[in-house]
Parts: structure tokens; sequence; C-alpha cells
């Protein structure tokens, strides 16, 4: 098997990979997220998710070296038609988050999956439907405190400490945590790999 990459610098990406058996190299991408959306003004949500997916893979593709697989991921989480990325800072977490009390939105998450060595490409975006929960003022301090919500997709994580305001989902899971396992694994039998192969990729 080729080397196995992931285009990401997410710890609940590679986590995610990890405790399904796929130990992946991480390459992070030099992608500039910003731009790209800035240069979209018109794609919804879940375009957006796929288009940053596709150029964090082509981008991480096209600097490795030899034969390898390039996993690439980006989570947008949409409320109200309105794409939310990282919100960067407490002030804009905050505002967000009152806004999605007791409400739901939905976590889309773009997939690119390329292999160098066949030029063989798969894609796909996975939507899951979240419902939030309404936080305290004394937990939405703290949990802003924490740092965690300024760096992930909407403000929320489903795996770390975020876990217990997110009331119930509609969909995949791991799609939630930033790349969907089952999606994933269809991608990856699109181009001609099995996923149990890689369970011992790297390793």
């Amino acid at each position: 098997m080729p080397r196995f990459v992931l285009a990401s610098r997410s710890p609940a990406r590679l986590a995610t990979l990890r405790a399904a058996g796929i130990e992946p190299e991480v390459i992070v991408s030099d992608v500039d997220e910003e731009a790209i959306e800035a240069g979209l003004p018109e794609a919804t949500p879940a375009e957006l998710a796929q288009v940053l997916a596709t150029a964090k893979a082509e981008d991480v593709a096209g600097r490795v070296s030899g034969e390898a697989i390039i996993v690439g991921c980006d989570s947008v989480f949409e409320l109200d038609g309105i794409a939310y990325g990282k919100p960067g800072n407490e002030a804009t977490a905050r505002e967000r988050w009152q806004g999605m009390f007791g409400r739901a939105g939905i976590l889309h998450t773009g997939h690119q999956v390329i292999d160098t060595a066949t030029g063989k490409r798969a894609e796909a975006t996975t939507s899951t439907v979240v419902h939030m929960g309404t936080l305290s003022d004394q937990e939405m301090t703290d949990y802003l405190a924490s740092g965690e919500p300024l760096q992930v997709a909407g403000g929320f994580t489903l795996d770390g400490l975020g876990g217990a305001f997110v009331e119930r989902i509609e969909g995949d899971p791991s799609n939630v945590v930033g790349i969907s396992l089952p999606t994933l694994r269809h991608l990856l039998s699109q181009i001609g790999t099995v996923w149990t192969q890689l369970w011992s990729v790297n390793r």
C-alpha cells in the first residue's frame, strides 16, 4: 500500500482515524481558506466545504513525493443558510452560540481523496443535522474560556467538552467530528483501495 496522508491539522480527524485503526501521515496544507471563501460569495455552505476539502487535498498532493493516497477534509456549519467556520475569538463564538441555543443546524464536511500514483480521485460532501442545547451563562463563559470552540467549525465539538451541549444528531456522528468514516470508506473503494488494508499502513 502507498502512503496514506491526512491533509489536515485537525487533532479530532487524526484521533477519529486512529480509533478506526488507521495511522495516517499528517501533512498540513498551505491553503488560504479565507481567500477561497472570499472568492466564492455565492457558494452554499455545502459547496464551500467541498471546495476547501478539494483545495487542501490538491495542495498536499502536489507536494508529496512517491505514491500516496491523500485525504482532504473541511467542515462548515450551516445555520439559516449561512456558513460558519471557525469563530477565531471568544466574542464571535459567544455570538454564534447565542444564535444556536435550542436550534438545529447542519454540519457539512467535504471529502476529497486523491491517489497520486494513478491520478484517480473521488469526492463527496456529507451532512449531519445537529440539535444544540441551551447553555447557562456560567456554562457559556466556562466553555469559551476552555478555548475549545474557537478553532472548530461552528464553535462546538461532539467529541470533546462541547459534546454535553449537543442534544442529538441526525446522521453520521463521525461527520460532526470532521471526517465521515463511512463516506471515506466508500470514496476509497471508488479509487480501488480496500478500507481494511489501511489498518496497517504507516504503522
